[in-house]
Parts: structure tokens; C-alpha cells; sequence
């Protein structure tokens, strides 16, 4: 008969101590040791079951309260004992038989005795034969429900329980209910859940660290422990791993509530965690020996391996995906140089991405939308909101009316949103938006509703009493991310912040190269209009004043005129021809060949001899060693450095002119020096730019432009140029010459 429905606090639930219930279910008995091998605690039934007094027991040796025999039997298996239950014999005390299991916790050698029908000793045979019949029936290609509906059924059979239910928890802790296999004594509930609420989170703590768990009858009244605390610690008992454990109250009133009066969970641990439960019901009390129980708890261990391996390998294949599909879009970013309209064009890829069915990109004033998404003014305040409120590398969530407001307003379109940051500073963002899923729960029972008694405080609570099916119908909800989006996304992000990184570096360098090009601009403009005009305005003037005197002045003062006339237009079209130069070092493409550089200097001070004249100029050249470059823009940068020389050294007698090279590990180095009249240090940073000159043109005439030749020729090949003097000591050039050259 059943007992009535007792009230029970229910307000510290949670905190219960589910683990010390301080006493043992009553279908059998516990006879705790001592170190010293001697009873210090046992259950209050053991006269029930014995015959003897709980008091009586108490500092007696096992022999003594069991007998000699039955002690005997027993004290082979007690000397290898962990803290999981493990079975040590069937004993016959008395007119009862007991299967025997112990196990090693909380300082005590513990001794649980279960009462059986059978004399003989629990035959385990059957379990091999069982766990290999159930490995073969699972298939790789079977779905997860269809392999816990094979468990269902194994394990109804083993126990003979009215229904087996195989469910998961969600990421919310609800149970659903994938598998069951029922004879039809209690009602089903296939496809239905539970609330996270039935499970407290002690209880699912516990369904992880022991594996298998029976209730022999919810009307039970529990044994209590004799001493009621452990005699060696003076603790409440941690009865964890007691196969006899007693339950909390409340969880009988629920099994009362839901009209079953016997129970056996299983736990299904994936990946270390507590993934779902089997859990067995009867409406009779009924009681599972061991080794059946370790029957089921193997199956249990074989379903959950099953389960891994095949969210694993769904994992692998979804995430394979996922990625193809970034490699795909990262290869479209690539290909122009406008972000926003590189984005724009792989679209449908990124919503096939992120599983999507719009989305969005914010990058200042300009939004690209694509798909269903919110118009142009929500997306804008929703992006303040996120710039306000989210800190990560990533905001995802599948309920988006629920986290911002505002967005009920169109969450048909976009209940779900993956968030992505593009920058820190700016608000910067690419959004996928996933529409409204509108679906329906089968809950086991309403779990909003309370019962009549909770609405009438200060009443306790007590557990639910339905569990008629009740449908929810949610809104406002997408379908989740999935955890390997998720990865992928942040995945994503990294390879897009790559390639800003890339981008930004080329943008610096292409400014760096701007501005290079902007000052050689202005000082082109500066040489166009003053280096340029002065020769052409003294061809001007001086043949005005050979028209004026034609006729009235002499032949010597008309040839100095014409002279004039000549250098002027000499210089003007050297200075042309500088420029057309150092125009074609910036376009024309290397040709490298190994050169001589001994034979390139001698050509070079050949072609300098018309310059020298009568000068006295001593050429000293080291041995100098052979590179691979271009001959020809070696030969101009070597020119020019020498013409340099010969050019600042015109006050000299003898002028010293030293051409010295040595091989270093990863580049050769060149040095022009010279004993001339040097130049100030301040001003080096200007000797390399086009036009730039640190002495009068008057004194020494050039165009400026045959030291920024040298430059762009070393600069071309992957070298450096840079150049010292001490003023009035002379100045030495300094250039190198990769042995590896870029790519010209």
C-alpha cells in the first residue's frame, strides 16, 4: 500500500547532504571496520536480518557476529578493497542469504550486506556474452537514438523493470527523453522532457562520481547508522559509494508522486562530463542483485564510449565543413583591395558559414546587408549596443530579444545573433543574424506550475505532483550555434585581422613610398623651377645681348656670348637627361648576372679621365669581391659615387680616392672614400633626396640628382646606402649588395 505523500521542505533542496544521509536503505544491513579489523558501526536493522542487537555488535570481531564461517569466507576479499563497491561473496547467515559487497571510504572497510532469494552465489557468466551480443547490434552508422533504444530494450530485459528511459541533458540541464522501451505499465515518455529542476545540482554531481544507483522501494523507512556519526572522525559518514545509500526524502515523495515505487539510474558520461542518464522505473517494488546491476552499468559504460565516438565523429565532419568553407571565403578576401566590397562579394558564403540567413557588415558610416537582416537604423543602434555592452572576441547568443530588448521588433528575422568585433577602437562589425524557430516542448509535467499547496506560504514545498504531458510552445529563440561555429568564427576572426594586419602594412609601406615620392615631387618642382629655368633664362639673355650687339661688338665678346649660350643649354639638357634617369630607376626591371667589380671600377675611372684632366688623382682600389646584380645600374651608382669624389676633391693636390668591398654573411659591402672637402652630418638625411644639395651650385655644379640615383639602384637591388664625413676630412659612401636579391 502506498504511503501518503508526506509534506517536505523543499526551500534548502540544493544544499541537501545527499551523500551523509547518516542511514542505509533496509533491504539490507552495514557492518563497518576498523583498522583493527573490529565492528565500530552497523545499521539499526541488523537485528531484523541477524537477530542481534546493534549495541551487541559494536567492538566485536567480524567471526563474532557473523560466525566463524561466514568470517572465514569473507576475509580472503577484504585485504584488496578500492573506494567502488566491489563484490566479495553470496554468505548464508542464518536462514538468509547476502550478497556481500565492500568497499574502502571515509576510513572505514565497509561492509554491505543485500539480501537475496538464492542460495547459491551470484553467477556472472552472463555478463560477457551480453556486453558482446550488445556490441554487435550497434552499427557506426546508427544515430545516437537508435543506439540507446537498443540499450533500453537490453536493460528491460536484464531487469525486468516497467520502463527504461534513455535521455540527455541540454545545455539548461532538461532531460530528453531520446529512447524507452516500456511494457506498458506506466504511461510513456518518449520524446518528452524534464526540468532541470527534478535533478539537483548535488545529485548530478554525484551521478558522475558513482555510476549506478537502486531504489528497492520508495516507501521504505530508512535504517540509521549505530554510532549515528563515524566513530574515527566524528563525522557524518560519506556513504557516496554504498550501494545500500539512503536517498533524500524528497526524491522518494517524487518517485510516489510520478507512481513508481522502484528505480535504478545509470549515468552516460561523455567526455568526463554527465552527458544523459538511463534511468529504470517499476510501479512494484522490485530489487536488482549485483551482478545484474553490473550488467547494466557495462552496458551503461558501452553506450556512452558509442555516444563519443559518434558526436565526435559528426563533430569532425561539421567542423571539416565549416572550415572549407572559411578557406573558400578567406581566398574571396583576397582579392581586391576594398574590404568592405571584398566582403560584399562572398556573401553567400558566409551565410552558408555561419548556417545563416542574413548578414551584415558595419564598418563606420558604411553598412552592406545581405539576406534577411534588420534595416539600416536597427542595425546601427544594435551595434552601439554592442559596442556598449559586449568585451569579447566574439558575442553569440540564440535568444537576441531576450539579451536586447529592442530587438523583439524583429525577431522574426534575427532571434538569433554571432557578433563579430572587427576593431577595438572603431565600431567596426560583421553580424549573422538567424531567424525566429518557432517550436514546441513536451515537458513531463508543467514546469512553471506549482502545486496548490506552494501558493500558500509559509506552507513548505514539496515535490511536483504532475507529470501529465504538457506542451510549450517557445518564441523568440533561433536554432543554437553550434560549439564548432563558434571555434570557426573565432578561427575567422584571427585570419581576417590577418589579413587587415597585411593590408595595413601595405598601406604603410605604399604611404612610406607616397611620401618618398611626394618630396622627390616637391623638389622636382623646386628643380623645374629654378635648376631648370636658370640655364634657359641665360640662353635667353645671353642671345638677346648677341642680337643687341650683332654687329657692333667684337668676335671674342660674341664667342663668350655663344659659349655661355652652349653651357647653359649643356646643363639644361643634362638635367633632362638626370631626370629620364632616375625615372627609369624606379620601372625598369633587374637583370642580375655575376659582376666583376674590379673591371666595373677601372671602367668607371676610364670614363672619369676626361674629367680629371691634369689633376692629380691617386686611385686606390682594394680587391674587391664579385656580386650577382645588374651590371648597368651598378655601373651607374659606382659612377656616380666616383664622379662625386672627383667632383669634391677639385681643391685637392693629389686628390685620394679609396674603392675598398668586403663579403659578409648575408650581404657584400662597398666603400667610396675620399680626402674632399666633406659635408656637415646635420644635413646627411638630405644627400640621398632628388635635388638636394649641401653645397653652392656656383661652386660646384651638378643637378642633385646623382646621389638619389644611387640610392633607388641600391634600394632596387635589396641593399642599403649611407654615407659620414667630417667637413674639410673628406667623405665616405658606404653601400651593400644582398647575396639573395628580392624580387624585381
Amino acid at each position: 500500500m502506498t504511503q501518503a505523500s508526506p509534506t517536505i521542505d523543499l526551500s534548502s533542496c540544493d544544499r541537501e547532504a545527499i551523500r551523509m544521509p547518516g542511514s542505509i536503505q533496509p533491504h539490507g544491513f552495514v557492518l563497518a571496520l576498523s583498522p583493527q579489523g573490529t565492528v565500530v558501526q552497523v545499521s539499526d536493522n541488523l537485528e531484523r536480518h541477524l537477530g542481534k542487537h546493534p549495541e551487541a555488535a559494536l567492538g566485536r570481531t567480524l567471526a563474532d557476529v557473523l560466525g566463524t564461517d561466514t568470517a572465514a569466507q569473507l576475509e580472503p576479499e577484504l585485504t584488496r578493497v578500492g573506494a567502488r563497491p566491489s563484490f566479495a561473496a553470496t554468505v548464508r547467515v542464518g536462514a538468509s542469504s547476502f550478497d556481500v559487497l565492500v568497499h574502502r571510504y571515509d576510513s572505514l572497510l565497509m561492509l554491505e550486506f543485500e539480501a537475496v532469494d538464492r542460495i547459491g552465489a551470484a553467477d556472472f557468466r552472463h555478463l560477457y556474452p551480453l556486453v558482446g551480443d550488445f556490441l554487435l547490434q550497434l552499427s557506426d552508422a546508427e544515430t545516437i537514438e537508435k543506439m540507446s533504444a537498443k540499450a533500453a530494450d537490453e536493460i528491460r530485459a536484464v531487469t525486468g523493470f516497467n520502463r527504461v528511459l534513455v535521455y540527455k541533458f541540454d545545455e539548461e540541464g532538461h532531460g530528453h527523453v531520446l529512447a524507452e522501451s516500456n511494457d506498458g505499465v506506466l504511461p510513456s515518455y518518449l520524446g518528452q522532457r524534464f526540468p532541470a529542476s527534478d535533478i539537483p545540482k548535488q545529485a548530478r554531481e554525484l551521478y558522475v562520481a558513482n555510476r549506478i544507483r537502486l531504489i528497492h522501494d520508495a516507501n521504505y523507512a530508512p535504517a540509521r547508522l549505530v554510532p549515528q556519526n563515524n566513530p574515527l572522525t566524528e563525522a557524518p559518514n560519506d556513504l557516496s559509494f554504498a550501494a545500500l545509500r539512503s536517498v533524500s526524502p524528497v526524491h522518494l515523495q517524487y518517485m510516489r508522486n510520478m507512481g513508481t515505487l522502484a528505480s535504478m539510474s545509470v549515468s552516460l558520461i561523455v567526455k568526463g562530463e554527465l552527458w544523459g542518464l538511463i534511468s529504470c522505473h517499476n510501479a512494484a517494488p522490485r530489487h536488482i542483485t549485483f551482478d545484474k546491476r553490473t550488467a547494466c552499468e557495462q552496458l551503461g559504460q558501452i553506450l556512452a564510449l558509442r555516444i563519443q565516438s559518434r558526436e565526435l565523429a559528426d563533430e569532425l565532419q561539421f567542423r571539416l565543413e565549416v572550415r572549407r568553407i572559411m578557406v573558400s571565403v578567406l581566398a574571396g578576401l583576397t582579392q581586391g583591395s576594398d574590404f568592405i566590397e571584398n566582403m560584399g562579394s562572398v556573401f553567400p558564403e558566409l551565410l552558408q558559414f555561419a548556417r545563416a540567413s542574413g548578414a551584415a557588415i558595419v564598418v563606420d558610416d558604411r553598412i552592406v546587408s545581405y539576406g534577411d537582416t534588420p534595416n539600416e537604423t536597427q542595425l546601427r543602434e544594435l551595434v552601439a549596443w554592442l559596442q556598449l555592452n559586449t568585451h569579447d572576441d566574439l558575442y553569440y547568443t540564440d535568444k537576441l530579444p531576450e539579451q536586447y530588448p529592442p530587438a523583439q521588433a524583429y525577431q522574426r528575422t534575427a532571434s538569433g545573433l554571432l557578433a563579430m568585433p572587427i576593431s577595438r577602437i572603431h565600431e567596426h562589425y560583421l553580424l549573422w543574424f538567424r531567424p525566429e524557430f518557432v517550436y514546441t516542448i513536451d515537458w513531463a509535467g508543467n514546469p512553471h506550475a506549482k502545486d496548490p499547496a506552494q501558493d500558500a506560504p509559509p506552507a513548505p514545498l514539496t515535490p511536483r505532483t504532475s507529470f501529465a504531458s504538457w506542451r510549450e510552445t517557445v518564441h523568440g529563440a533561433s536554432a543554437p550555434w553550434h560549439p564548432g561555429e563558434i571555434e570557426m568564427a573565432l578561427e575567422f576572426r584571427t585570419a581576417l585581422l590577418g589579413i587587415a594586419l597585411e593590408r595595413a602594412e601595405q598601406m604603410a609601406e605604399l604611404a612610406e613610398e607616397l611620401g618618398r615620392a611626394n618630396k622627390e615631387l616637391e623638389a622636382f618642382s623646386y628643380s623645374v623651377s629654378h635648376d631648370l629655368r636658370a640655364p634657359l633664362r641665360h640662353i635667353v639673355g645671353f642671345s638677346d645681348l648677341l642680337l643687341e650687339a650683332a654687329g657692333n661688338d667684337t668676335l671674342e665678346k660674341r664667342q663668350r656670348f655663344l659659349k655661355n649660350i652652349k653651357e647653359s643649354a649643356r646643363l639644361a639638357g643634362k638635367l633632362v637627361d638626370d631626370l629620364l634617369s632616375f625615372s627609369q630607376m624606379g620601372r625598369a626591371s633587374l637583370r642580375p648576372v655575376p659582376i666583376d667589380m674590379n673591371e666595373l671600377v677601372q671602367s668607371c675611372i676610364d670614363k672619369l679621365a676626361i674629367d680629371v684632366g691634369e689633376r692629380r688623382v691617386e686611385w686606390h682600389v682594394g680587391a674587391l669581391p664579385a656580386i650577382t646584380a645588374d651590371p648597368t645600374f651598378i655601373q651607374l651608382a659606382l659612377y656616380n659615387l666616383l664622379s662625386n669624389a672627383v667632383k669634391f676633391t677639385g681643391q685637392k693636390d693629389p686628390a685620394v680616392i679609396r674603392i675598398d668591398g668586403r663579403r659578409e654573411a648575408t650581404e657584400t659591402v662597398f666603400t667610396v672614400a675620399d680626402n674632399g672637402i666633406g659635408f656637415n652630418m646635420d644635413y646627411v638625411h638630405k644627400l640621398f633626396g632628388v635635388f638636394q644639395r649641401l653645397h653652392r651650385m656656383e661652386d660646384f655644379h651638378g643637378t642633385g640628382i646623382g646621389l638619389a640615383n644611387v640610392r633607388r639602384i641600391v634600394e632596387r637591388h635589396g641593399g642599403r646606402v649611407a654615407a659620414e664625413s667630417v667637413p674639410a676630412h673628406g667623405a665616405t659612401f658606404t653601400f651593400t649588395i644582398p647575396h639573395s636579391l628580392p624580387n624585381a
